[in-house]
């Protein structure tokens, strides 16, 4: 799916990313986890084009990145920030629509029943239907959050990038976020590709973790071996208890303490 070689980015005299290697397949579940300035955004950025890197490549399945047209690669990825949505006055009908738009034609129209199936499908699994037409402004962070999950489902893209999607929402969302996300992903066999700063909710539902520091790539594999109490000591600069959690088996940190440098 995604092919990244000797990929490096720099801002001025700031080295971001150095010579990053990182191969993703279809079908996987990745979570970037590292420290904050680590590259993890600016690794997410040059993957949906808004950026490009100084050095080396980035394929998408098997075509370079800057070969697809802005349409084309919307019909292929999405990407959700972490403040996916502004408060503005758009009812939640209109903002689910709006994922439609790579699928339009040149007089900016597609086939009605097929669209409003999608939409009122997607609204009922996320539980929008009562929330239709009220206007973001009025919703809470976590409504605005699942509104804009519904946009970027109505792409139906086959990659979903995701920048720190649970930070601005309480346990609750930020589990039922990630049920959604995980749900979808199995149905579609959908590529997800999300930071996280949240180590426990990463080793919970992803299948694999990339580790980012100082811009470059410390480790990667399943969560069961690479979330470490070493490496989270080396990486975070934080003592930590490892434990396993009793129903899924994942690893779990338990943080003790951080580090005086």
């Amino acid at each position: 799916m995604i092919e990244i070689t000797g990929v490096s980015k720099a801002y001025g005299r700031q080295h971001v990313l150095k010579d990053v290697y990182w191969r993703v397949q279809a079908g996987e579940f990745w979570g970037l986890i590292g420290p904050n300035g680590s590259g993890k955004t600016t690794l997410l950025n040059l993957i949906s084009g808004v950026e490009q890197p100084d050095a080396g490549s980035i394929m998408l399945q098997g075509a370079p990145l800057s070969s697809y047209t802005r349409k084309s690669l919307s019909r292929k990825m999405a990407v959700l920030q972490q403040d996916g949505l502004p408060r503005v006055a758009y009812p939640v009908r209109e903002v689910v629509e709006m994922g439609r738009f790579p699928y339009q034609d040149w007089r900016g129209r597609e086939k009605h029943e097929d669209n409003v199936r999608l939409v009122e499908g997607i609204m009922e699994k996320l539980e929008l239907t009562e929330l239709a037409d009220r206007p973001l402004s009025v919703l809470s962070g976590g409504q605005r959050q699942r509104a804009a999950l519904g946009k970027v489902m109505a792409q139906q893209p086959e990659l979903v990038l995701l920048d720190e999607p649970t930070t601005y929402l309480d346990l609750r969302y930020q589990i039922q976020f990630m049920e959604l996300i995980a749900d979808w992903q199995k149905q579609d066999g959908l590529t997800v590709v999300s930071v996280l700063h949240d180590l426990n909710l990463a080793a919970l539902f992803c299948d694999r973790l990339l580790v980012i520091s100082e811009g470059g790539i410390v480790a990667q594999g399943p969560p069961d071996e690479i979330l470490t109490e070493k490496m989270i000591e080396e990486v975070f600069g934080v003592k930590s208890h490892l434990v396993v959690h009793p129903d899924t088996k994942t690893p779990q940190l338990l943080l003790q303490r951080a580090i005086e440098k």
